[in-house]
């Protein structure tokens, strides 16, 4: 391969391994965040959300063309999309992937162009662009790509040398543009990630020797990862037929009918693999029943390529081979010891399809949403923690997302979540700054669905604040007033958060060490210190003013409920006029969350 050109095979490599120096370097960006909070999340955002597209590149094979590379990376980057670092990432693989589709070749001037569009892309996905951050750094590496391009510079070695060295210079000055940087002494943690992506596929451009396999573990949150000489048992498969086969289209699959079909796998397996372009579908399953990924799949197109392992029949093969030297009757207890492979339920599990279950006595939770009359409006919101997420439901919220800030939910989640709720309209509460971006994405993505279900977002940013918007919900009012009501009802609540310190770092002029508790309000610290109680004390009184009424308390699941008691009484001798509510969240990382209002 030339210098002057990257063709489909190339273009696959560098984006893999891009991802995969995302991947290896996510710890190192994470903490990068400015708050030190134990949830610094920006470089696992980012690696979820191009391990997604990274993850349908590789299932294309290496007979792929440009454009069914670039529909892979941009289809995949936008479903996988976390947190607001991983949603302009995905904005920006979907600019660049709009021009490069168009070329069977790429040069020095396709480079740019797609560059360019990249960084509109993104822009135009935010709605207030602060500088200083990945969407500076992008904009830095397109100016520097299109100076090189007028300049007539042909040779691409040369020309990702100097876009790369150029977005390196335009990240150290993010600390200048964004005085937060400055005082916690870090730069900008998404442009850290950009960079770190754009030099692994420089590395895969130069045919650096990286291992390019991607991994269930590298694309699914909290995924258990074996250490090495750990032998998996059979009770490690959970789904014993490996199956896979393409499915030839009758016509093209819309948005909404991949992520059905997609969410569909994953109600009965794991390990799923789906890629379509616009004439064919491959797909890779783990499950206990092959045959209903093959008749759903049949709704769609005909089968071809078909193939189905027994993974547990594999197991017990290689059981027995790397035992020559044990005797059988060991061998067989273990298989003969393997769990149940017929499962339970209880309240509130989901069911895959397939499963049998007697609906008479099945617990209410258990009746599908389909089965329920269909509504005018339905709520689906975002929580960490069982108390936060039985308040909701007490509140009439449809479907509550287990995330936050300890895992931002993908855009994909959101729409698989919206897409369980029968209702003509669907209210989506982010509850987190970093959420909004992925669910506005879901709005925007669900246009283009044929179930005629629309989606709303009322931006909270906080759990308090999703719980005053609900609470601001008024049936038979018209849908477009209570959003006006909701949004409106944000600005009435204050919240306060309660968690430590994992590095020393200055904010806003304090000093933090390692291991500090820290009460985090809407604008900042507003306490630090060495007890717990204390400091959800002294942050709640700087919350405080004399319009509050209503203090409401929400304990983690590291709070015993005696200490969250003698807190409520601390607080309400001090507040006498306000009456003050207690009630378990059960979230984890932060030890209290405080509204308000």
């Amino acid at each position: 391969m030339s210098n002057n050109a990257i063709d489909a095979k190339l273009i696959a490599k560098m984006f893999l391994s891009g991802a995969k120096n995302l991947d290896a370097k996510k710890e190192w960006i994470n903490e990068l965040n400015v708050f030190p909070v134990p949830d610094g999340d920006t470089g696992t955002n980012m690696t979820m959300t191009i391990m997604s597209a990274a993850k349908e590149v590789q299932g294309l094979g290496d007979s792929a063309n440009m454009e069914a590379i670039c529909k892979a990376i941009s289809s995949g980057s936008l479903r996988g999309a976390r947190g607001n670092s991983g949603v302009i990432l995905s904005q920006l693989l979907r600019g660049f992937t709009k021009v490069v589709k168009e070329h069977d070749e790429i040069n020095v001037n396709v480079l740019s162009q797609a560059f360019d569009k990249a960084v509109e892309t993104a822009y135009k996905a935010v709605m207030k662009p602060k500088e200083g951050t990945i969407l500076t750094v992008a904009k830095g590496a397109s100016e520097k790509a299109h100076e090189l391009a007028m300049e007539g510079c042909d040779d691409i070695k040369q020309f990702c040398e100097e876009v790369i060295k150029y977005a390196e210079e335009v990240l150290a000055k993010t600390p200048d543009m964004l005085p937060v940087l400055k005082q916690a002494g870090v730069v900008d943690s998404g442009g850290q990630g950009l960079v770190q992506v754009l030099k692994g596929a420089f590395d895969g451009f130069l045919g650096k020797e990286i291992d390019l396999s991607i991994h269930e573990d590298d694309v699914t949150p909290g995924a258990r990862i074996k250490s090495k000489g750990q032998a998996q048992t059979e009770e490690d498969i959970k789904f014993g037929y490996c199956t896979e086969f393409i499915v030839l289209l009758n016509k093209p699959l819309n948005v909404k009918q991949e992520i059905d079909f997609k969410g569909f796998l994953e109600s009965i397996g794991d390990s799923i693999v789906m890629v379509a372009d616009d004439e064919i579908c491959k797909v890779h399953v783990h499950s206990n029943d092959p045959g209903l990924a093959i008749q759903r799949a049949l709704m769609y197109g005909q089968l071809s390529n078909m193939k189905i392992d027994n993974m547990w029949m594999e197991h017990r093969e290689k059981l027995f081979h790397e035992n020559a030297d044990g005797s059988w009757s060991e061998i067989q207890t273990e298989i003969n010891g393997a769990a149940e492979l017929t499962p339970t339920y209880s309240a509130g599990d989901e069911i895959p399809l397939g499963d049998k279950v007697d609906m008479d006595s099945a617990p209410e939770d258990t009746v599908p949403e389909e089965a329920l009359p269909r509504k005018d409006v339905g709520f689906v919101t975002v929580c960490a923690g069982g108390g936060l997420a039985e308040i909701f439901r007490g509140l009439g919220v449809d479907y509550v997302i287990e995330g936050g800030q300890t895992m931002n939910p993908s855009t994909a989640d959101i729409l698989d979540a919206v897409a369980k709720v029968n209702a003509d309209t669907v209210i989506v509460l982010p509850n987190n700054k970093n959420i909004i971006l992925a669910a506005n994405q879901a709005a925007i993505m669900s246009e283009d669905s044929d179930d005629n279900k629309k989606i709303i977002v009322v931006p909270s940013k906080t759990v308090p604040q999703g719980i005053t918007a609900i609470i601001n919900y008024v049936p038979d009012v018209a849908v477009e007033d209570n959003v006006a009501a909701m949004t409106e009802s944000l600005s009435t609540v204050k919240t306060g958060e309660v968690t430590y310190a994992v590095r020393d770092t200055m904010i806003d002029d304090v000093a933090i060490k390692q291991g500090d508790y820290m009460g985090i309000g809407d604008s900042g610290i507003l306490g630090v210190g060495s007890d717990i109680a204390d400091v959800t004390f002294d942050m709640i009184g700087k919350m405080m003013n004399e319009d509050l009424e209503l203090i409401s308390i929400y304990y983690g699941d590291e709070v015993e409920e005696s200490s969250a008691e003698a807190l409520r009484e601390k607080v309400s001798k001090e507040y006498p006029s306000c009456d003050v509510d207690l009630q378990y969240g059960g979230q984890p990382i932060y030890y209290y969350i405080v509204s308000a209002e």
